[in-house]
């Protein structure tokens, strides 16, 4: 039985990553497909800063979720990945504001967050670097005995 749980919280952060990036994928999909329907959730007040009209922000985000969600799938630089998508997530919720869409999208992004916390893990392509214990190359030598000066 230990072996059954010691697998599974083995590959526990990787299902994880791989759970996170499907929800990215699929937003960033969905965003493409139907650019009309996610014009709604772009701020009045972006349009009116950036100068560059809804569908094309649309298409940004998309492009945004599509590059960072292939590289959660694949595991490279996966901290600085998901934590561009952790904070990506909690700006989404702070614009779209306290309900259930804003508590679903605290919590992807929680779960994201914890991924980059974690780190790279087994099934990432780029791995954590083990460290060695540092061992000296040379036998460490007993000090001489302190000479008394009274």
């Amino acid at each position: 039985m230990r072996k059954i749980i010691d697998f599974i919280e083995s590959y526990a952060p990787s299902l994880l990553r791989y759970g996170m990036a499907a929800v990215i994928l699929w937003f960033s999909f969905a965003q493409f497909s139907n650019v009309k329907e996610w014009i709604a959730y772009i701020p009045d007040s972006i349009v009116a800063m950036t100068n560059i009209n809804a569908i094309a922000l649309v298409y940004m985000n998309a492009t945004f979720e599509l590059i960072f969600g292939v590289l959660l799938v694949f595991g490279w630089q996966t901290r600085i990945v998901a934590l561009l998508l952790a904070a990506h997530l909690f700006d989404i919720m702070y614009v779209v504001g306290y309900g259930e869409i804003g508590v679903r999208d605290f919590g992807l992004a929680v779960g994201t967050l914890v991924v980059c916390m974690n780190g790279a893990d087994a099934l990432c392509i780029q791995q954590k670097k083990k460290t060695s214990p540092v061992i000296a190359q040379v036998p460490i030598q007993p000090l001489p005995q302190a000479k008394r000066l009274i």
